[in-house]
C-alpha cells in the first residue's frame, strides 16, 4: 500500500507540480484561449447537423490509429490514399457550418460590452419596442395570421435587407399588423427589425438545411432556423395555418408562445445584462 501511496505523489509531482512551476503566463493564456476555442466548437456543433459529421470524423480517426497500431494493410491503403484529399473533402462538407460559424464570430464577445454601456433611456425604448412586437404577435396570432419578424443584434443583415423594402417606421402594432394583412404585397417575406426601428420588409431569407427539422414546419418555420444558424437574430413566427407564435434563436425552435411568455422570451434575450444585475443588486440591499 505505502508503494502506491509513493508512486502516486511521485507521479503528482512529476507531472503536475514541476509542470505549474515551469509554466510561464503565456502558456496559461495558451490554455485559456484554447479552452475557449473548443467551448465555442463544441457549443457550436452540438445542436447542429456538423455534431452528426464531427463524430463520424472521429470516429474514421479512431479506426486510422486502430489500423496503424494492428498493422491492417488495407485500412492503411484505403486512409493513406483518404489523406491526400480528406482535407480538401473536410472543407466541402463543412462549408455551410465554417461559413455559418465565420458569420458569428465577432459579434457575441462583444455583445455584452454594449449590453453594460446601455442607458435607462434605451432601456424604456426596448421595453416599448418589445410591447409592441408582442402586441402584434398576440393579434396576428388570434387572427391566424402568417408573419417572420427578425430582430437584428450584433450580425448585420444587410444582405437580406437588400431583398426587401425599405420601411424605417418606428415599431408598433398597427405597422406590423398591416404589413402582415393577408392581401398586403409585402406579407409573405420577413420584417427585419434594426435598431428599434421596422427597418425593412419583405425580405428573404435563407432556408434551413437541417434535416431533423419537423416535416410538419413550413418555409417560414425553416427561414427562421436557417437566418439564426448563421446569425444571432432572434426571430419569431405565426404560423398561419395553426397561429402558433414560435421563437427561433441559434438554429433552434421553441413553440406555444402567448402575449405574456413571448414578452418574458424576448426580454431575457434583448434587455441588457446590466438590467439583470441592478435588480439583483437592488435584492441584496434590501
Amino acid at each position: 500500500m505505502q508503494e502506491i501511496w509513493n508512486y502516486l505523489a511521485a507521479f503528482f509531482k512529476e507531472y503536475i507540480v514541476d509542470t505549474v512551476k515551469n509554466m510561464r503566463l503565456t502558456d496559461f493564456l495558451d490554455i485559456i484561449i484554447l479552452a475557449l476555442i473548443l467551448y465555442y466548437v463544441y457549443s457550436f456543433i452540438r445542436d447542429r447537423r456538423a455534431g452528426k459529421l464531427a463524430l463520424g470524423l472521429i470516429l474514421i480517426v479512431a479506426l486510422f490509429f486502430l489500423s496503424s497500431a494492428l498493422n491492417m494493410y488495407a485500412l492503411n491503403f484505403i486512409f493513406d490514399n483518404f489523406l491526400q484529399v480528406g482535407i480538401i473533402a473536410i472543407l466541402i462538407v463543412f462549408q455551410p457550418e465554417m461559413r455559418a460559424a465565420l458569420e458569428k464570430v465577432g459579434g457575441t464577445p462583444f455583445s455584452g460590452l454594449k449590453n453594460i454601456t446601455s442607458e435607462s433611456g434605451k432601456l424604456a425604448a426596448l421595453n416599448s419596442q418589445i410591447e409592441g412586437i408582442c402586441n402584434a404577435a398576440s393579434d396576428l396570432s388570434r387572427d391566424k395570421v402568417g408573419a417572420l419578424i427578425v430582430l437584428e443584434r450584433t450580425t448585420k443583415l444587410g444582405e437580406y435587407i437588400k431583398s426587401g423594402v425599405i420601411i424605417d417606421a418606428a415599431v408598433s402594432p398597427y405597422i406590423l399588423r398591416n404589413i402582415f394583412f393577408n392581401k398586403a404585397p409585402l406579407h409573405d417575406g420577413a420584417t427585419i427589425i434594426r435598431d428599434g426601428r421596422v427597418y425593412a420588409a419583405g425580405c428573404f431569407l435563407p432556408l434551413s438545411t437541417n434535416y431533423d427539422i419537423d416535416k410538419d414546419l413550413g418555409t417560414r418555420h425553416r427561414a427562421a432556423i436557417g437566418l439564426t444558424e448563421i446569425s444571432d437574430a432572434v426571430v419569431i413566427v405565426i404560423s398561419e395555418e395553426t397561429g402558433t407564435i414560435s421563437v427561433s434563436v441559434n438554429g433552434n425552435l421553441k413553440r406555444n408562445y402567448n402575449y405574456r411568455t413571448l414578452t418574458q422570451e424576448l426580454n431575457t434575450l434583448l434587455a441588457p445584462q446590466h438590467q439583470t444585475e441592478q435588480k439583483k443588486h437592488r435584492k441584496e440591499s434590501k
